[in-house]
């Protein structure tokens, strides 16, 4: 299988082998207007996310895919949940907002909890920080596709295999004729 792809390429002459690339380069910048698009429409500079951990179940499992919005007219309530990203750390959280605190000049700050965890996320947050702000909040949760998302964490967790399907993914496209 591999010998017959590798002859298709051999076979191809310099501008049918350029037109392939250019067709690969217009699905990758495809995807990053779309990517860069929902950004503007949700408000969210992430919006979509996948659940890592178990400290969301049984609302959410290991691998969902989750939709969010990030609108600044929103007001954070009790229950809602968020994702939120503490300074020093990359991967965002995904938890319920367990208390609002709403002080006299109007700021509101909150503190986070995971629905299977025994304790508030004070633990997680940056040392000295005891709640949230609206500035901490990557997006709130408004649908979630399950299991969608195990792809991506097996990714992560076996580079080999990620880097595999983007071998295979790109040598496809490059050696596709149509």
């Amino acid at each position: 299988m591999i010998d017959s792809l590798l002859e298709d390429v051999k076979r191809m002459d310099k501008y049918q082998f350029f037109y392939q690339v250019l067709s690969f380069a217009m699905i990758v910048s495809s995807a990053l207007m779309i990517w860069k698009g929902l950004m503007v429409a949700t408000g969210s500079e992430s919006p979509i996310v996948v659940v890592l951990s178990g400290s969301m179940e049984p609302a959410f499992q290991r691998g969902d895919l989750l939709f969010l919005t990030n609108h600044d007219n929103e007001d954070i309530r009790v229950g809602e949940i968020v994702v939120f990203k503490i300074e020093g750390r990359d991967i965002p959280i995904v938890h319920r907002v367990l208390k609002v605190h709403e002080k006299q000049d109007g700021s509101i700050k909150f503190l986070t909890k995971g629905d299977n965890n025994s304790v508030d996320d004070r633990g997680l947050y940056a040392p000295g920080q005891y709640w949230l702000t609206h500035k901490d909040v990557v997006g709130r949760a408004r649908g979630f596709l399950p299991y969608v998302g195990i792809v991506t964490i097996i990714m992560n967790e076996y580079p080999k295999v990620k880097y595999a399907v983007l071998a295979c993914l790109g040598f496809y496209v490059l050696t596709h004729r149509e």
